[in-house]
């Protein structure tokens, strides 16, 4: 049976801003004293794993074990059913500036464009339906884990609409919606969103 958790430090095993911001933002019910691994000054971890799942734990446990102190990691990405689930894992890396293009950095717009691109390939018939998926893992220093999966589905739309949100959150129309992710203030986005619903599955089991 997984161990539950008790109010305290809790680091976020993120570099990433905008996951930062909402994981603290869901936490803040719960006593919890978010701290980010960037704050702490924590090594990213080479993320070798081909699905959310295995690089959720590999970020998870390396701040624990440097850390001393629980840590929840998140890896999460857009599966676009006309790509065969693609970029899936790999959704940070097609926002990845190559060396010719500038500074070192995530560069959304062209991800965004990347997407978009190949649907049009496809041609206008293109099936644009797409899920946001989350999965949660929470690590202790000892090498427990526990995972937790959350899923959004959607359609994607261009050009892209809305400067809230992050990633590919301006071209995704969550379902029964119309507004994107990135239009939606942030509450709103909060309690659809995948990572509220693997974050609602993490709260179920854990406190």
């Amino acid at each position: 049976m997984t161990r539950t958790l008790a109010p305290g430090r809790l680091v976020i095993a993120s570099h990433n801003a905008g996951k930062v911001r909402e994981i603290t933002a869901l936490l803040g019910p719960y006593g919890m004293e978010p701290v980010s691994a960037g704050a702490l000054g924590l090594p990213e971890p080479a993320e070798t794993g081909t699905t959310f799942a295995e690089n959720a734990r590999i970020k998870a446990l390396a701040s624990a074990t440097a850390a001393g102190l629980p840590a929840l990691a998140d890896d999460s990405g857009l599966e676009v059913s006309a790509l065969g689930g693609r970029p899936g894992v790999y959704t940070a890396d097609w926002a990845e500036r190559q060396w010719f293009e500038g500074p070192k950095g995530r560069d959304w717009y062209m991800a965004m464009g990347k997407v978009e691109g190949l649907l049009a390939q496809i041609g206008p018939d293109a099936d644009r339906s797409a899920a946001f998926v989350c999965t949660l893992c929470l690590a202790w220093p000892d090498g427990e884990t526990a995972l937790f999966e959350g899923r959004a589905g959607g359609t994607l739309v261009w050009p892209p609409r809305g400067t809230l949100g992050f990633g590919y959150d301006p071209v995704f129309q969550p379902l029964g919606a119309t507004l994107t992710f990135a239009e939606m203030p942030p509450a709103e986005k909060h309690a659809i969103s995948h990572r509220a619903h693997a974050f609602a599955a993490l709260v179920a089991a854990l406190f």
